[in-house]
């Protein structure tokens, strides 16, 4: 498998999708290609951008499979179809089981808005205002078992204003994901990231 070859997972309306689709248009991804949106809801957004976008789909319902297991089993035949390399996570609401961790080990990465390993799980911008922290930020990291619990693979900051609202806040929150996501996954597909222990080294092009 080639780390060139990336699959983007989906379940909402797909802004950082979106972000990684016209990163690849504007050559910011490196050698990346993405060949697959995957979305566990045909209806959500992602879905419809990625068909807006040229990008093939692989849309099924977990609900129409008898367990988590074979609904996965059925996404890596198709990942392993197209030769995919890399998993990116852009708002895939889904705990993922060994069904699918086991074959794309250290090759399944997420984004989540805030400096990990505070505020992890849900609502991580509701949780730093409400913590009263005077910054907060994005991360990148490898998925694991966990909820947020991989390790930390790029971090960039965002100060919180005395004025924030849950939705200002996201909305700087949600730009620097934009430039953060991209710049991590063209250094994966150019093969600059290496793991050491917990510790990621990127390497400069």
């Amino acid at each position: 498998m080639q780390l060139n070859r990336i699959a983007v997972f989906a379940s909402g309306q797909g802004s950082n999708f979106a972000a990684l689709a016209e990163a690849q248009k504007a050559g910011k991804l490196g050698s990346g290609s993405i060949e697959l949106l995957v979305s566990d809801k045909p209806e959500s957004g992602a879905a419809q951008r990625a068909v807006e976008a040229g990008i093939p789909t692989l849309l099924l319902r977990p609900k129409d499979f008898a367990s988590r297991e074979l609904y996965e089993a059925e996404i890596v035949a198709e990942l392993q179809r197209r030769d995919i390399g890399l998993i990116v996570l852009a708002g895939y609401m889904r705990l993922i089981t060994p069904v699918l961790l086991t074959p794309y080990a250290e090759r399944i990465i997420n984004i989540h808005p805030s400096l990990l390993p505070a505020f992890a799980g849900i609502d991580a911008i509701g949780q730093a205002l409400n913590y009263g922290v005077k910054l907060t930020g994005v991360t990148v990291h490898y998925v694991d078992g966990g909820m947020d619990t991989g390790p930390v693979i790029a971090q960039r900051t965002v100060a919180v204003e005395d004025n924030d609202t849950a939705e200002t806040l996201a909305e700087r929150i949600h730009q620097v994901e934009h430039g953060l996501y991209a710049d991590v996954v063209a250094a994966f597909a150019d093969g600059r990231i290496e793991l050491v222990g917990r510790k990621t080294i990127i390497r400069e092009k």
